[in-house]
């Protein structure tokens, strides 16, 4: 993890906070499409970008009660959870000293 806020199912991150940015996981190349064209932008550090994930535009969070990143994040949560679930990697030896 990068040291941030991350929402989880099925231990796959669908939603997660960098900064003040707000990204989601989509699966879908036609809805991540939709959300840069309404404004959606990279989601990480500027240097290294999460793959997959777009932020939220910045103004959505601002409005109270909204809806449009409501639904974002619930498309997310749904597209996200028809992966399978992520296995965790096995334990590394301990070297003995």
């Amino acid at each position: 993890m990068f040291g941030s806020v991350g929402a989880f199912v099925n231990g796959n991150m669908f939603c997660g906070l960098f900064g003040a940015d707000v990204g989601v996981r989509l699966t879908d190349p036609g809805d991540r499409a939709r959300l840069a064209q309404a404004g959606g932008g990279p989601f990480g550090p500027a240097e290294r970008p999460m793959g997959g994930y777009l932020a939220l535009p910045t103004g959505w969070r601002d409005e109270p009660g909204n809806v449009t990143a409501r639904e974002w994040v619930g498309l997310a949560y749904h597209q996200v959870g028809t992966l399978a679930p992520k296995q965790p990697k096995p334990r590394k030896a301990r070297q003995k000293s």
